[in-house]
């Protein structure tokens, strides 16, 4: 495998010592989903991974051992040989259901929090070091959600506005944080979501951050962030009570 692009440097940055093959394992699936890493892209080789993510040689192992098992890579021998994506899984609703329930008021409001804050710090920069070209490819990204033609086309139109709006604020920072932010929330969001009706806005919302920064308008630009977020955040609110709290069952 070649040199990695800023984006996939974070899907292999150093894990925490207390996670296991199973976090590899999600990780590697969250990327493969949101598209970070295709179909028949290469994965770094065995030692690689081990150093890139900071865990035992036999952990890494075990997860690879997993993906290939559900059919999401394939390891191939001989001069040309390695590790390959070769399949793209769908995020389980059930799943996600239960991380949505999983995660408290607080933590929403925080996961929130820090979204706007990261977008607006985003947009500030963008509007700063980008060129007007770049403010066209960043329009032509954000059209994407309105023409997606599933549930997934559009989780990932979503998600890749999102980053390339970070790569134009030009912060390796800003970056990393927008990757981890939306790996936890980006499937969960649009599980919750009317794909067919929400893309719609979705990408209404992505067209007037990028019309603000082009007409170098930072306040309407960041306020546009703080809406689309906090609509986020609202219908995530709202299925969250729905699924703890829901109505006409028996208690």
């Amino acid at each position: 495998m070649g040199q990695l692009s800023g984006v996939q440097s974070q899907v292999f940055r150093p894990l925490p010592d207390v996670l296991r093959s199973d976090a590899i394992v999600e990780r590697l699936t969250t990327a493969i989903t949101l598209g970070l890493l295709r179909h028949g892209e290469q994965l770094p080789v065995e030692n690689q991974l081990t150093a890139m993510l900071g865990v035992a040689t036999a952990t890494v192992r075990d997860a690879l051992h997993t993906l290939r098992q559900r059919g999401i890579i394939e390891t191939r021998r001989g001069r040309s040989g390695g590790t390959f994506v070769v399949g793209a899984p769908s995020p389980e609703p059930e799943m996600l259901r239960q991380r949505l329930v999983a995660l408290s008021m607080a933590e929403l409001r925080d996961l929130a929090d820090e979204q706007t804050s990261n977008g607006m710090a985003a947009v500030r920069l963008a509007s700063e070091r980008a060129f007007d070209h770049d403010f066209d490819r960043l329009e032509s990204i954000a059209q994407l959600c309105a023409g997606a033609d599933t549930q997934v086309d559009c989780m990932r139109a979503d998600f890749r506005f999102h980053i390339e709006l970070t790569v134009l604020a030009q912060s390796e920072r800003l970056m990393q944080n927008e990757m981890r932010l939306l790996s936890e929330s980006v499937e969960i969001l649009w599980s919750v979501l009317d794909w067919q009706v929400d893309r719609v806005w979705a990408a209404a919302d992505h067209r007037a951050i990028v019309t603000a920064l082009r007409s170098g308008d930072v306040a309407t630009a960041q306020a546009a962030v703080r809406e689309h977020i906090g609509r986020n955040t609202y219908r995530l609110v709202e299925r969250r009570l729905d699924e703890m709290y829901p109505t006409g069952k028996s208690t």
